[in-house]
């Protein structure tokens, strides 16, 4: 008898939908991320993944609609849809969970959220380990994968420590779309010898039977996109926000806000995103190779970002 051969499927890794709102906690906006379900699998099937893993945040919500939505839907019937969680630790940190099958509540330590996720068999992963607010740094090694490309991470110092620090410690390494808006489903993708169903697939990840094949930044139109998106819904509750941690900035970020609302695509905000890039890639690039304290960002310590930034 001849063994069988195994396919190789393309897979994306880290994505979100509508069902990730109201799920971040206090200090994030309440809304974020629009996409939905019809959108979600549209793009999925446009950009020809085999299967993905729905990783909203601090919930499974959405996984049972996506399949529903399937199964009512021809042509979307070849595409596998797997539960996934995005958790975010009692740290602020983020941890991607693929395969379980019971949520895990957020605010529990990282030592936690690695347990239950091991006694559900499900496999953990450090996603944007060494992004500039919510990585697991070092310890993505007590993870079993670790995200070594995210689209988001345009600071680009970021994602070379990440794939510098994975090949060190010998990790089995994933690309993540990261995906906020609709457009950036599959914009990276990973290739996995298994066959389309949950448990060969976990299986193949637990033999490092997976390869990253394509990856790719958001660019600065889905950025402004999904920032309008954010503002547009969650308005209220950042002024409620400055008003309570930073009442001196509430009115000048009301202004901005209502004029970038009514505006998005002016010169302006296109000078502002190239400001903001070339400020969080000089930040990256003092805390991922130049050894400057991390935890001022982790702590959005705003009065000792600046300094660094201006030296």
């Amino acid at each position: 008898m001849k063994p069988i051969k195994l396919s190789f499927l393309r897979a994306e890794f880290h994505c979100h939908n509508e069902f990730s709102n109201f799920q971040l906690g206090p200090k994030e906006t309440p809304y974020d991320c629009g996409v939905t379900v019809s959108a979600q699998l549209e793009v999925a099937y446009q950009t020809g993944l085999d299967f993905f893993f729905i990783t909203n945040h601090n919930t499974l919500n959405g996984y049972r609609s996506l399949l529903e939505y399937r199964d009512n839907h021809e042509k979307y019937k070849n595409i596998g849809i797997y539960p996934g969680e995005e958790v975010t630790t009692n740290k602020g940190i983020h941890v991607l969970v693929f395969g379980l099958h019971e949520e895990i509540k957020p605010g529990k330590s990282l030592e936690e959220i690695l347990d239950i996720a091991k006694k559900q068999g499900a496999l953990s992963c450090a996603p944007h380990p060494f992004g500039l607010s919510n990585g697991l740094r070092e310890k993505s090694t007590m993870c079993d994968m670790i995200e070594v490309f995210n689209s988001n991470n345009v600071d680009r110092y970021s994602n070379i420590r990440a794939s510098h620090f994975a090949k060190v410690n010998n990790m089995t390494e994933i690309a993540g779309s990261d995906s906020h808006v609709a457009s950036t489903m599959g914009r990276c993708i990973n290739l996995i010898e298994s066959e389309n169903n949950i448990d060969d697939i976990m299986a193949s990840l637990r033999r490092k039977k997976i390869s990253v094949h394509k990856t790719g930044y958001v660019t600065k139109k889905e950025i402004m996109e999904h920032a309008k998106y954010k503002i547009e819904n969650s308005k209220e509750d950042i002024l409620l926000y400055l008003e309570k941690n930073h009442p001196h900035l509430k009115r000048v970020c009301g202004f901005l806000m209502n004029e970038f609302e009514s505006n998005p695509n002016s010169i302006v905000w296109t000078a502002a995103y190239g400001v903001a890039v070339r400020m969080i890639t000089k930040l990256s690039n003092k805390i991922n190779f130049k050894n400057h304290d991390y935890n001022i960002l982790y702590e959005r310590n705003l009065k000792a970002i600046l300094p660094m930034l201006l030296k």
